[in-house]
């Protein structure tokens, strides 16, 4: 009989422990994509991945942990996507526009993202942490550059963060599209100090966005939009 090193088993071991563990995070990515976070159960998740009840409480100890796992994937994603872009600008204003165009284009692309983005900053706040403390940075430095603009580093972090969560949620209802991206940035960008003018030099110099826009279907027409009967009334 074949003997079996010890050093080999040991590694199977933990690739397969790390194939399950991810395959219960991408169960959980997906259902969370589809369902309020608090309504999915353990049952939900060991069905969606195929495993056993008692194989989840190997890797977690409950459905928190889970949901902390899978918004740590997210903020992972979302460095990576971000980062070199980021770095290669100088211009604060113009590092916020890249990264909230980014967001969008992505949100364009994959709307299922867009609203699993949604859920989990609701489900996980603190999930953000690094993605929040990567764009204080660049507010700090754009209250710099734009002194007597009104509004601090810190409420500006809010202003943004909040627009943001908002069009997520837009844009995995596919309320919104392409054709918004543009308007959508430049509202941030008035938001938190900038005028009309300044504004559009900041989105004549966007670089191409770190995922690229990938137009999504045909918008509705006005009358079944959200919102078009209040507004013609």
């Amino acid at each position: 009989m074949a003997k079996v090193n010890p050093i080999r088993r040991a590694e199977i071991g933990r690739e397969k422990r790390a194939r399950t563990r991810a395959e219960l995070v991408a169960a959980a990515n997906s259902l969370f994509a589809k369902q309020a976070v608090e309504s999915v159960t353990v049952d939900d998740v060991v069905r969606e991945a195929g495993v056993a009840k008692g194989t989840f409480y190997v890797h977690f100890d409950g459905l928190d942990a889970l949901t902390a796992a899978v918004a740590e994937d997210l903020v992972q994603s979302f460095d990576e996507m971000l980062q070199s872009g980021r770095l290669s600008l100088d211009d604060p204003a113009l590092r916020i526009a890249f990264g909230c165009s980014s967001f969008i284009d992505k949100a364009l692309g994959d709307p299922r993202w867009a609203s699993l983005v949604a859920r989990m900053a609701a489900a996980a706040p603190k999930g953000g942490e690094l993605l929040r403390s990567r764009l204080f940075e660049d507010l700090q430095q754009f209250s710099k550059n734009l002194p007597g603009s009104g509004a601090s580093a810190e409420l500006n972090l809010e202003i943004v963060v909040g627009i943001m969560l908002q069009l997520m949620r837009a844009l995995g209802e596919r309320r919104l599209s392409s054709l918004d991206r543009d308007a959508a940035v430049s509202a941030i960008l008035r938001a938190i100090g900038l005028n009309a003018r300044q504004a559009k030099s900041v989105l004549a110099r966007l670089p191409g966005s770190a995922d690229g826009a990938v137009p999504d279907g045909p918008r509705p027409p006005k009358s079944q939009r959200p919102g078009a009967a209040s507004s013609a009334a």
